[in-house]
């Protein structure tokens, strides 16, 4: 792995699409655009404050640049470097904005959520949706940017809205049996919305694309329910964890459960992998100390090797015991994720913060569990081919995949803590980010004889 220059950031980067080969930070108020594979800056631009949020539309011709202080929100063109837009929100505010699946249309989501205002980019024309639920996950698009489904909220009662991209006319709108909507999310097949209700009430909903019900979940009451949700890439599975610290996978032809992963604090089957994290700090001959000690040296002195060990089963894992008179408890199924071939699911368990658990699909069981020394911060998987990315909050990214997993030091100087990652989408590189800084990270790749 060969590590690219680190950048100063807000905290946020990202990558370019597949037909771009660009990438995109800020820092402050300006906006950078470089070369992925040599990192030279291609354009730098100013934006008219500081900025909170920036993305590429679809095609990457176009990214936004969203200012939610005031309300503002700038568009740069990549291909005219004269050309800009500006979208001032004016006395609504601005608390969220995305593009639309054709990149040429910006949703802006106003202050309490009382309407998305559509922007075209093409018309200049300005189209009103009322009423959009503030909740974590209120607006979806298919896979193929065809429908765009809205969450709603009026009269006490929730609401879904699908409308046509093309044109944004309203295709079907119909009421939800939820309490509290909480979220939805399209298969990727786009013929089936999910819709789950609220923490305090187990509810999934599953409606077909003119607004039918086709089935209803509930595994259990008067506990917590939802915490995440995962389609597979083939939308033949639903997975739903949930914070009884269990995954439950539904079917695409009868909706059922056909299975449930626990995450038990013990591992006793024979058949599971587990790879334990551990760190050696690395010798140095006496011979070569010397006062004060070279650059290179002081580094290797202070800096420690992490390699994985194979557990021999049974074993116990670092469970956590949430506090129970505290709100949003870290307990339950956090992160839920599919490997691109539908073979492999990668879950964490909030009361087991340093592991992940990766089950194959195929014949619905455990197949690994990688016990880290520190918490799990991010996963994400190759977009092509099963290989699992992993950090956990220090200068280290960990690489899982059927063949064996291994941990790789980012070649960094200082202290660079990795909260996230994302890969590019040909899977030759990723994006790493700490709190203030990020880096771009190269891996090589195995040539086919």
């Amino acid at each position: 792995m060969e590590a690219g220059a680190e950048e100063a950031a807000v905290g946020l980067v990202v990558l370019e699409k597949p037909n771009g080969g660009c990438g995109a930070s800020c820092m402050q108020y300006r906006l950078v655009v470089r070369d992925v594979n040599t990192l030279q800056i291609l354009q730098l631009y100013t934006c008219l404050d500081q900025i909170q949020y920036i993305e590429w539309s679809s095609d990457s011709l176009f990214i936004l640049c969203a200012m939610y202080k005031r309300g503002i929100v700038q568009v740069w063109s990549l291909e005219q470097p004269d050309w800009h837009c500006k979208i001032d929100e004016g006395s609504a505010g601005l608390v969220a904005s995305c593009w639309s699946p054709d990149g040429r249309h910006i949703l802006n989501t106003t202050e309490f959520h009382l309407r998305i205002t559509v922007w075209s980019l093409c018309t200049k024309s300005v189209s009103y949706i009322k009423y959009p639920k503030a909740c974590q996950q209120g607006i979806a698009f298919t896979k193929d940017g065809r429908y765009m489904a809205v969450a709603e909220r009026r009269d006490c009662k929730d609401f879904i809205s699908i409308f046509v991209c093309s044109d944004w006319q309203l295709l079907r709108h119909f009421d939800t049996e939820t309490q509290d909507l909480f979220g939805i999310e399209w298969a990727p097949n786009g013929c089936v919305l999910a819709v789950w209700d609220t923490c305090l009430e187990y509810k999934v909903l599953l409606y077909s694309l003119d607004g039918r019900l086709l089935s209803t979940y509930r595994a259990y009451e008067w506990s917590l329910g939802v915490k995440s949700i995962a389609w597979s890439p083939s939308s033949q599975f639903l997975a739903i964890g949930s914070y009884d610290e269990k995954v439950r996978i539904l079917n695409h032809v009868t909706w059922k459960k056909i299975t449930e992963f626990e995450h038990p604090a013990t591992i006793a089957n024979t058949k599971t992998i587990v790879y334990k994290e551990v760190e050696k700090s690395p010798s140095v001959e006496t011979e070569r100390l010397s006062f004060p000690p070279t650059r290179a040296l002081a580094s290797s002195l202070f800096s420690t090797e992490s390699k994985y060990d194979i557990s021999q089963v049974p074993v116990s894992l670092q469970y956590i015991k949430p506090v129970a008179d505290r709100a949003n408890p870290k307990m339950g199924i956090g992160m839920l994720a599919f490997s691109p071939d539908n073979c492999f699911l990668a879950t964490k368990n909030d009361n087991i913060p340093n592991a992940v658990w990766i089950w194959d699909i195929q014949k619905l069981k455990l197949f690994v569990v990688l016990e880290q020394l520190c918490a799990i911060q991010s996963f994400q998987w190759d977009p092509r081919q099963p290989r699992l990315a992993v950090c956990t909050g220090n200068s280290k990214v960990y690489l899982w995949s059927p063949a064996g997993c291994v941990s790789v030091q980012v070649p960094m100087e200082g202290d660079f803590q990795i909260v996230s990652l994302s890969w590019h989408s040909s899977g030759d590189s990723m994006a790493l980010l700490s709190k203030d800084n990020f880096c771009l990270c190269y891996l090589e790749r195995e040539e086919v004889k």
